[in-house]
Formats: structure tokens, C-alpha cells, sequence
């Protein structure tokens, strides 16, 4: 029998060339060469932990490491902000192991932002502790750790590995059963620190506070051991979260192989009108080639719903070849737990070639070595698109990540101006932990696991106003000088450090009536919007249609449904200025109210996204007071003579560019920030563009604004004199812009601005 003459399979660099001989443009195509690493020394070890170290094949620190566990075990608390795969769990373990080697009572707490990521660590850390060869206890402490053993983690063990949802309403409020854990807590460690932003990083700062109050009253004063990537101010960020002096270590010393990394742009299809082709077709199709080559490869995307849309063509994709689909899976949140699991075990072990996600696996999660990550459109900051990058080539050998631009305006500008993502400076990281919605709930937790004195700071945060109001409300008592916790409630459950409800809808597929079956959840904001009635829901390249959105019960009824079409719902929004904080004509900021409520949805065809319908959505308005900054336009632009429809073109592609482009500045997502334009405001009677945080009492977000006025109007008019289009199209201008040739009254009227504040 003759023998089966099989094509070649293409390589890393191979599939480079074939991306970059497809119709589209390649923005640039640069090459970062290998690195050779660069050692330090290891301060007074224990002989255990050098000879584990190296039988597990590190012989002597990378630069970086030598620093940060010098630092660390001098007391001095580090953030380490090196790449992807350098290196940056021994920074911690090894010091923590150390402290427990010399005292055998000696603790640690490891914070990571997920289960997933704990459990990874968890493995890490017990084979270093194997190789020791000493007895040190290391435990996983989550809502997954079973009753019967959570008495010996408390008492036994050396490292509780938790996420800071735990740590806020498992641990803290009951300490006095981690008395062993207080008492002698010398390293907390905090991962994925350019994480802990916005309104999960405000919490967080909050939690810290608690955390500290508490090891205070049991007498210990540990060290903080913090990792993070690439952000602009990640001493700034660490010291507002710890509200401690913070050393910084930058110097990476790790070993790196030859990385490619591409920013390719899809096919003009209609130059005058700006349109190119579908960014989610070219996405499929550059991670469908990869797989059919044997390249291990990991695609992100912003949003769930494209998460489920890509997994769909990329298998479709994949059938049309006669090659398995089932080597590529989904991964996102709304997924079960155990769903979650049984993916990564398949990247791990090779059986899942392929994954798309959302930012969900941009985190240090260990699934094995992937040679290319394809990004379906920029992920909202420097830093993300370089962590999501990161997550191919974590071991040896050639690798490779590519960014397909999307039709929004920063994807366009990016692609227009590469220099801007390779070499701008990353974005600043956000927090305010004094916010005060965030800030009496966490005063409301401290109270419950501690008293509070007369005169007391939570943290640095002057509390006594916040006090009295919770004595006035019955929640606290007053007795000899101190504050006691009187209400019957648990305060910690009562909130997430994720978003401004801990309730998520639970998504039931009731197409047997004898057995309801859960399909997964959607947190409560998102659900007006995914999930209302008649909206059709996709999950595991499955597409639901919602029959009934159950807001007592918190549940979405769904059933079964073969559909040629997912569901994008329009949000009405309305916004009104309750208080100006500052000023400096014509920009402002202040408290606002911001009151929204899903109108109707379109129906969008899967195949070619056009619009092949419409519905409306019966549901009631959500209001919240948040911060917010605006642009009043001031009353000498040149556009006194233009009509009523030029002047909202303009204003609408001007709200557009703004909306699109402000994200370079705040690393934030762009539904952390909403951006409208209003014709005629009734505060200022002329027109105006509001900038509102998208959570109660804002979190910084809206004050950066205002602060970053000029810089946010000169990136709006780069996206839009770089685009190539003639009149407008949606990535400058928006669709509704395009639609009537917006361009140049935007221009017009960007220029005039800019000019005003000159």
C-alpha cells in the first residue's frame, strides 16, 4: 500500500506569511528578538530550599527575583512588574517558604483574583514544598473547599490560597476561628495587581483595610508581596491599595524566545464609506488555519456574545475541512465551574487545541504552551493587550500574537498609527477606595468583625460621619467610646467586589417540563440587556431563546432554538446634573444622575451581521447617582447657521470619537464609561457631551476626565483625520454617522473645540 502523501504543515513564522498574503493590510509586523537572561543571587536560604529550587531547575534567580525576595525578606513590601512567563511566583514563594522554614508557625495568605488561578498556584507551590521536603501545609480556601476540611485549613495551614471575594465574606468576618493564621501572618501576597482597578480595586483597597485592622488586633504586621503587568503606575496603584511605602522592581532578567507580534487590519470593501470586512470572519479564520496546523492557539474577544459567535464559525470552520471541531472550546464567565475545569485540563494535557475567551484567561493561569494568541479587536488598554498577548509563548520556541483590528474608531486609530500601541507609555490604573457607597459597606463589615472607638481611621479614611449615620440608622451602638455592631444582618453578603449587586440571574432551560436544567448566569446590570424577553442567548455555540426574564425570581426562562440570529439590544439614557464639583469652561464635573432603560433590540443575521429585524423591550428604569464630567459647547462655535440634523451628526460623531478613544487614557473597559451626546441639555440649554462612571458614586473615571480634557479631544481628532474613509463610516464617525456623511461637520466642530482650548 502506497503510503498517504500529507500536505506540510505550516509553521509559526509560515502562518505569519499567509495572514500577511491575505487581502487586508498588515499594519506592521514586528519582531522582538531573543533575550538572554540575566542572574542575580540568592540572599541566606535554607539548604532545603536551594536544593529544592534547583532539582526543580532553578540554580540561581533571574535579576528580578533576587531583588524582590531580598526586599521581601527584609520586611520591605515589592511590586514586581515583569512579562508573562518570567518568573514572578518564586518572587513569593520562595520567601514565604523561607519565613515558614525558619518558624514553623509562621503564615501566608495568597490572594488571586480567581479559583482557577488559586488552584494553578496551589500545584506550584506544593511541588516546591514536596522537593523541601518539610512539613508545610498549603491549602486552597474557597467556596469549592469542602465543610468537613475547612476546620484544617483554618488551624493547619501554613498557605491559605483565597480571592479576595473569600477573603471578604468567608475569612474576615469570621476571624476568630483563623486566630493561628492573624497571629502569625508575615507575607500576604497579591497577584494580578493591574487587576485590582475600578471598582473592583476600590473594594479591594477596602478589604485591605479590613485585613490589616484585624492583624493589627491579633498583633502582626505582615509584608505585602505584590505581582503585576505592565502598567503606568504600579507603585502609585500598589501604595493606594495597601496605603503603605511600596518598593518597585522592574528589572527583568528572564530569558525570552523569538515573539512576533502583528497588528493586521481586514479589506477595505468600500473606501469612500470606510467599510472593511468582518473582523470576526477574518478572527475565525486566522485561528481556523492555526488549528488546521497543528498551532496551539488561544483567541480573545471583548464579549461574551462574540466569544460564542467566534466558537461557532471557528467550528464550522473546522467541520467544512473534515477536521474535529471539539478541539476548540469556549471560556468565559456565565460558564458552570466544572465547565471551566474540564477546559483548561484539556489545554493542559493537549486534548483542547484551542480556546476562545474572554479576558477570563488573560490572567497567569497555567494552560500549557500555546504558540499563537489571536486578539479579536483591541481588549481596552495597553496593559491587557499585552498580558492577552503574553498568553502565547510561555515556554520554548518561536511564538506569535496578532491583533485583528475591529470596525471600532481606537482599533482603526491603532491600526492607522501602530507606533501609539508599541510605544506609548501604558495606561494609569485607577482606584478610589473613599467612594462613598463602596466605603460605608466596608465600615459596615469592619464593624462587625471589630468595634470601632471613638476617633478611629479606616485606613487613612476619616470614618466618624460615616458612623454616626450608621448609629442613626439602628445598623451600629454606641457604648463606652465604642461603635458596636447591632443590626441582625451579615453585612459582607449583602454586596460583590465586582459589580453593584452580588445577585446574578440564573439562565433555566425549560424545554422539559419534567426537568429544568441550569445553563449558566449573567450578572444583574448586564441582564436588561442579554437577556430580556425574546432575546436570543448563546452558550457553548448554542443558541437560547429567552421566553421570560423573572426579576423577583432572579431567573431567565429559556428554550432550545436554531437561530440564524443573535439579539443587540439599544440603550435610552438620560442624565442630569445634580452638583459641579469643578470647572474650567467649557468642560466640568460633578455628581450626576444617570437613569437608562433597554428600548428595543435588533436582530442581527450570523452570517453577514446585517439586520434582519427589530422588537421591543418592555422593562422598567434603572437610575444611579454617579460622578460624571461634560462638554457644554461653548456658544461661539461656527455652527450658529448650520441645521438641526448637521448639528447632531456632528455632536453624534463627536460623542462617538470620544467614546471610542477616551479608553486609551483611563484603562478602563468601555462599559465603565458611558459617553452621550445631548442636543439640547436642559442644565446648560446647548448642547453637550456627558462622560458618566458606570457604577454608583464613580470611582475616578469621570474626575480623569476632566483632568485629561485635552489630551481626550486631541486623540479624537488623530482617530479621526487618520481614518481613510471619505464621508464617515462607524469607526470614526459611528454607523449612525455614516449613514448621513458625518465627517466632515465632525470635523468642523473638533476643530473649533480644540481651538477653544488652545
Amino acid at each position: 500500500m502506497s503510503a498517504v502523501l500529507r500536505k506540510p504543515r505550516k509553521k509559526v513564522k509560515e502562518l505569519l506569511e499567509w495572514i500577511a498574503s491575505r487581502p487586508g493590510e498588515v499594519s506592521v509586523w514586528r519582531t522582538f528578538p531573543p533575550q538572554e537572561p540575566r542572574f542575580g543571587t540568592w540572599p541566606a536560604l535554607d539548604a532545603r530550599l536551594t536544593n529544592a529550587l534547583a532539582l526543580r531547575g532553578i540554580e540561581r534567580p533571574y535579576l528580578h527575583q533576587a531583588e524582590a525576595i531580598g526586599a521581601a525578606m527584609q520586611g520591605r513590601n515589592v511590586v514586581i512588574v515583569t512579562p508573562t512567563a518570567s518568573g514572578k511566583t518564586a518572587c513569593y514563594n520562595v520567601p514565604v517558604v523561607q519565613s515558614i522554614l525558619d518558624n514553623p508557625s509562621s503564615r501566608a495568605l495568597y490572594l488571586f483574583p480567581t479559583k482557577a488561578l488559586s488552584q494553578d498556584q496551589l500545584a506550584e507551590l506544593y511541588a516546591l514544598t514536596e522537593a523541601v521536603e518539610a512539613a508545610i501545609a498549603c491549602f486552597t480556601y474557597d467556596g469549592d473547599t469542602a465543610p468537613s476540611a475547612r476546620t484544617k485549613v483554618r488551624t493547619a495551614g501554613h498557605v491559605v490560597i483565597t480571592n479576595p471575594d473569600m477573603l471578604h465574606a468567608g475569612i474576615l468576618p469570621h476571624h476568630t476561628k483563623w486566630v493561628k493564621l492573624f497571629e502569625n501572618l508575615r507575607y500576604i501576597v497579591l497577584d494580578e495587581l493591574h487587576g485590582y482597578r475600578g471598582v473592583f480595586g476600590s473594594h479591594l483597597a477596602n478589604v485591605i483595610r479590613r485585613l490589616k485592622r484585624i492583624c493589627a488586633f491579633y498583633g502582626s504586621k505582615p509584608t505585602f508581596i505584590c505581582c503585576s503587568a505592565t502598567i503606568a503606575n504600579p507603585r502609585e496603584l500598589a501604595e493606594a491599595l495597601l496605603e503603605e511605602p511600596v518598593e518597585l522592581v522592574v528589572k527583568n532578567g528572564a530569558p525570552r524566545d523569538e515573539k512576533h507580534v502583528m497588528i493586521q487590519n481586514p479589506p477595505l470593501v468600500n473606501r469612500s464609506m470606510g467599510i472593511r470586512g468582518s473582523s470576526l470572519d477574518e478572527t475565525a479564520d486566522i485561528a481556523t488555519e492555526a488549528l488546521a496546523n497543528d498551532i496551539s492557539t488561544i483567541v480573545f474577544t471583548r464579549s461574551r456574545t462574540n466569544v460564542e459567535l467566534l466558537l461557532h464559525r471557528i467550528r464550522k470552520n473546522l467541520e467544512d475541512r473534515s477536521l474535529p471541531s471539539g478541539q476548540v472550546a469556549g471560556y468565559r464567565g456565565g460558564y458552570l465551574p466544572n465547565e471551566r475545569r474540564a477546559i483548561e485540563r484539556g489545554l493542559r494535557n493537549g486534548s483542547v487545541r484551542g480556546v476562545v475567551s474572554t479576558n477570563a484567561l488573560e490572567l497567569g493561569i497555567d494552560i500549557g504552551s500555546l504558540e499563537l494568541a489571536v486578539l479579536h479587536g483591541y481588549p481596552g488598554s495597553i496593559a491587557s493587550a499585552w498580558q492577552q498577548m503574553g498568553r502565547a509563548g510561555r515556554r520554548q520556541g518561536t511564538s506569535a500574537a496578532v491583533m485583528v483590528a475591529s470596525s471600532f474608531a481606537l482599533d482603526q486609530f491603532l491600526a492607522a498609527q501602530p507606533t501609539y500601541f508599541f510605544d506609548a507609555s501604558p495606561e494609569r490604573a485607577r482606584v478610589n477606595p473613599d467612594n462613598l457607597y463602596i466605603l460605608v459597606n466596608h465600615v459596615k463589615c469592619a464593624a462587625f468583625e471589630l468595634p470601632f472607638r471613638e476617633g478611629d481611621r479606616f485606613g487613612k479614611a476619616e470614618v466618624g460621619e460615616v458612623l454616626e449615620y450608621l448609629e442613626e440608622q439602628g445598623v451600629l451602638h454606641m457604648a463606652a467610646g465604642r461603635y458596636h455592631w447591632q443590626a441582625d444582618s451579615f453585612p459582607a453578603e449583602g454586596f460583590s467586589l465586582r459589580s453593584a449587586t452580588s445577585e446574578n440571574y440564573v439562565i433555566l432551560d425549560v424545554s422539559d417540563p419534567a426537568r429544568h436544567t441550569v445553563v449558566g448566569e449573567v450578572d444583574r446590570p448586564s441582564a436588561p440587556m442579554l437577556i430580556h424577553p425574546e432575546a436570543v442567548y448563546f452558550h457553548g455555540g448554542k443558541a437560547y431563546q429567552v421566553l421570560e426574564l423573572d426579576s423577583k425570581g432572579m431567573r431567565a426562562l429559556v428554550k432550545p432554538v436554531e437561530a440564524e440570529y443573535y439579539t443587540d439590544a439599544d440603550l435610552a439614557v438620560r442624565l442630569e446634573v445634580l452638583e459641579e464639583f469643578d470647572q474650567a469652561a467649557p468642560w466640568g464635573w460633578g455628581e450626576v444622575l444617570l437613569a437608562s432603560r433597554p428600548t428595543v433590540y435588533k436582530k442581527i443575521r450570523l452570517s453577514t451581521q446585517e439586520n434582519v429585524g427589530y422588537g421591543h423591550i418592555h422593562l422598567d428604569e434603572e437610575q444611579m447617582h454617579t460622578t460624571g464630567a461634560w462638554l457644554a459647547l461653548p456658544e461661539n462655535l461656527p455652527w450658529e447657521n448650520w441645521d438641526s440634523d448637521r448639528k447632531s451628526s456632528a455632536l453624534a460623531g463627536l460623542s462617538h470619537l470620544l467614546r471610542a478613544t477616551a479608553p486609551l487614557f483611563l484603562m478602563c473597559d468601555r462599559g465603565d464609561l458611558q459617553v452621550h451626546g445631548m442636543v439640547r441639555d436642559p442644565h446648560f440649554e446647548r448642547p453637550a457631551v456627558y462622560f458618566a462612571d458606570n457604577f454608583p458614586g464613580g470611582v475616578g473615571l469621570a474626575e480623569a476626565v476632566f483632568t485629561l480634557r485635552k489630551a481626550l479631544l486631541d486623540s479624537a481628532w488623530e482617530a479621526l483625520v487618520s481614518c481613510p474613509c471619505e464621508r464617515g463610516c462607524p469607526a470614526c464617525v459611528g454607523a449612525l454617522g455614516a449613514q448621513i456623511g458625518a465627517k466632515e461637520a465632525t470635523r468642523l466642530l473638533l476643530a473649533s473645540l480644540r481651538g477653544n482650548l488652545s
